[in-house]
């Protein structure tokens, strides 16, 4: 009897073992979907950042360009305040 009881708690414990092993694989594939998901949008946003200071540097430099046009042009151009 002994060794019958012991064959059934040993099966009764293999099978928590191997639902605690697909419990880890699962969170271990969601966990990995996430830091894809994850790095995609960080790329993204990284792309976004980099696109966004290339047109902020090209407007200060149309902006420095303009400048220095006009400060050459001193007596031509002369910027009003309205009223």
């Amino acid at each position: 009897m002994k060794k019958d009881n012991l064959e059934v708690i040993l099966e009764q414990m293999n099978s928590k073992f191997d639902l605690v092993l697909e419990g880890h694989a699962v969170l271990r594939n969601e966990i990995r979907d996430l830091s894809r998901k994850t790095d995609e949008r960080f790329d993204m946003v990284d792309f976004k950042i980099e696109t966004l200071n290339k047109k902020i540097d090209a407007v200060a430099c149309d902006l420095s360009a303009h400048r220095a046009d006009t400060e050459a042009h001193h007596g031509v151009y002369r910027v009003m305040e309205s009223e």
